[in-house]
This record gives C-alpha cells, sequence and structure tokens, in this order.
C-alpha cells in the first residue's frame, strides 16, 4: 500500500479539471453537460465507461451465474485502469539532477506496464511511480516544488500484475522487475532505485482468472 494519503482531486481529476467520478455519475443519470460534449478529456472519460459497461454486460450473458462475482471483480480492475489512464497525475523527473526533462505519471506508468506484458501470460495493472527517499531523508516528506512536479531525484515503482498459472511466482516478479527497470532506463531515461512487484491475481493460461491469491503476493523489491 502507499504510504502517504491520496485524496480524490490527486486521484481522479481529468485535465480540464473535472472529476472524473463526477461525470461519470452525471452521465449514467442522463443529465447534459455541455462542457463534457466539447471536453476531448470528458468525451473519452465518457467512452471508456460505455466500453466497460458493454464489455461487463457480455460477461453476464455468457458466463453463467455462478461466475457473475468474477465479472464484478474484473470490472472494478479495469476500472482502475481506466481512471489511472485518464487522470494526468504528476510530472516525474527524467535524467540526471541538472537536467529539465519531465513526464506525466500516467505516461511513464504506460510505458512500464507495456514492458511488464512482453511477459507471456502476465497482464499489468496499477502502476504508481513515487520519489526514493534516500539514506537520512527516508521517512521524511519531499520538499515542495512549483507546478505539481516531485523533486529531481531517482524514483521508485509499484506495479500489480496478474500472471499465468504456468508462472513461478518468484521467477515472474524478477522478470517483471528487469522489464520494469530497462523501460525506465532505455525508454524513459528515469533513474529507478527501487521496483515493488505485486503478484493480484492468477490466471489460467487461456486467459480466465483462477479465483486470485488473496490479498495479493509482494514480490521481493529490487
Amino acid at each position: 500500500m502507499d504510504d502517504e494519503p491520496r485524496t480524490v482531486a490527486d486521484e481522479e481529476a481529468l485535465p480540464c479539471g473535472r472529476e472524473l467520478a463526477q461525470v461519470w455519475e452525471r452521465w449514467e443519470a442522463g443529465e447534459r453537460d455541455p462542457h463534457v460534449d466539447d471536453c476531448p478529456y470528458c468525451t473519452d472519460a465518457v467512452a471508456a465507461l460505455r466500453a466497460l459497461e458493454g464489455v461487463v454486460a457480455q460477461a453476464r450473458v455468457a458466463e453463467p451465474p455462478e461466475q457473475a462475482s468474477q465479472a464484478a471483480t474484473l470490472a472494478g480492475r479495469i476500472m482502475d485502469v481506466v481512471r489511472l489512464e485518464l487522470r494526468p497525475g504528476r510530472t516525474l523527473p527524467l535524467g540526471d539532477e541538472d537536467e529539465d526533462a519531465w513526464i506525466v505519471e500516467a505516461a511513464a506508468a504506460r510505458t512500464i506496464r507495456a514492458a511488464v506484458e512482453t511477459l507471456p501470460g502476465v497482464r499489468a495493472g496499477s502502476c504508481r511511480i513515487d520519489i526514493a527517499p534516500l539514506g537520512a531523508d527516508r521517512g521524511r516528506p519531499a520538499p515542495v516544488v512549483p507546478s505539481g512536479r516531485l523533486p529531481r531525484g531517482p524514483v521508485r515503482v509499484r506495479v500489480e500484475i496478474q500472471v499465468a498459472l504456468s508462472w513461478n511466482l518468484r521467477d515472474v516478479a524478477d522478470r517483471a522487475r528487469h522489464r520494469v527497470l530497462a523501460a525506465a532506463d532505455t525508454d524513459l531515461g528515469m533513474r529507478v532505485t527501487e521496483i515493488d512487484v505485486r503478484i493480484a491475481d492468477i490466471i489460467d493460461d487461456d486467459g480466465a482468472e483462477d479465483g486470485g491469491v488473496g490479498d495479493g503476493v509482494e514480490g521481493e523489491r529490487r
């Protein structure tokens, strides 16, 4: 779990300033909002919700009643990823201390998830990137910087994955960790000092869930 509390505004504010949950609630209630009609961010948010509802509806029709709870669980996980993709997130540092390169968290997380999913039978879920506390600074709050940017320095990555039954859990966590490190270094130019891989679920080789692994199995920290 994350060390610091997060607010609704931090987690679900779209680039236009509207709250994601509010946009979805108004759309589901049938309330007309001229802003949503003209805003590309709100339009994408509504489209994502409609697509998700369509997938869940098809699953409920196609699957027997005893699997309805699994469909609901899957919908929840998809919703988490949708929220991560739509919110702008914070601005993270790239490169060395004397550089002025930055990237929004959502874009960095998308790159990391794509790298993890190059492993066969592995799906990436939520991805959180924070500044890594070092030495005497560990446990202290990070200094405040302007424009919503995190302080320059190395980062730590926390990513959840679902893995096929054929994988050894320790092995897949280690391989996922290497994929994260390679993507951060080669694709992003981001300095990473800690990587936490959390195995959230076990899935059949054909993609069906196998009931999960309790509260998740956390991979070793790099």
